[in-house]
Order: structure tokens, then C-alpha cells, then sequence
């Protein structure tokens, strides 16, 4: 009795199987949005907590000026401008700072 050969990879003809085609990488497929956000997950952060430190004082601050026009003050400014830095800084600490 003869041993059973192992299948062989050619055809008789000689030539190879053709090979199925292998996936096509997308850079919009969810493995790769992963990598580029773990890339520049810090630089995002950065960005955002200057954003807050910028947008909160500007915000209050051009509310006081709004509100020092109108009752005929000087002091709103101020109190909108420190106001806007508290909040700030309370809500990068609420967002960043807690576990």
C-alpha cells in the first residue's frame, strides 16, 4: 500500500493556486482612527485645555464689558474676567483632573 501524499500546492499544469486577495488597509477603518488617536491624544487635550483657559475669561469678561455699559460701572469687567478664569480652570479640573 502506497502513503497518501500530501496535498500539494501546484496544479498539475505546474503553475501556483492563485491566493485570495488580501484586505486593502482604509485609513477611515476603525483600527487605524485607534492608532491617530492614541497618536495625538495629548496634543488634543493641550488644545482643548487652552481653549477653556481662552474662552472662559473672554466670555465673562465681554459680558462684564456688556453689563459695565449698561449700569454705567467699572468694576463687572474685572469680576467677569477672574470669573471666566475660575470656571474655567474648575471645568478643566472636572474634566481632566478627576478619575
Amino acid at each position: 500500500m502506497t502513503d497518501p501524499q500530501p496535498p500539494s500546492d501546484e496544479r498539475p499544469d505546474g503553475q501556483q493556486p492563485a491566493r485570495p486577495p488580501q484586505p486593502v488597509r482604509d485609513e477611515t477603518s476603525p483600527e487605524s482612527v485607534v492608532v491617530t488617536a492614541g497618536k495625538f491624544a495629548a496634543d488634543q487635550t493641550s488644545a482643548s485645555v487652552i481653549a477653556y483657559l481662552v474662552t472662559g475669561p473672554a466670555l465673562f469678561g465681554g459680558l462684564g464689558v456688556l453689563l459695565d455699559g449698561w449700569l454705567g460701572t467699572g468694576f463687572l469687567v474685572v469680576l467677569g474676567l477672574l470669573g471666566g478664569m475660575a470656571l474655567s480652570l474648575y471645568v478643566i479640573w472636572l474634566r481632566y483632573g478627576t478619575p
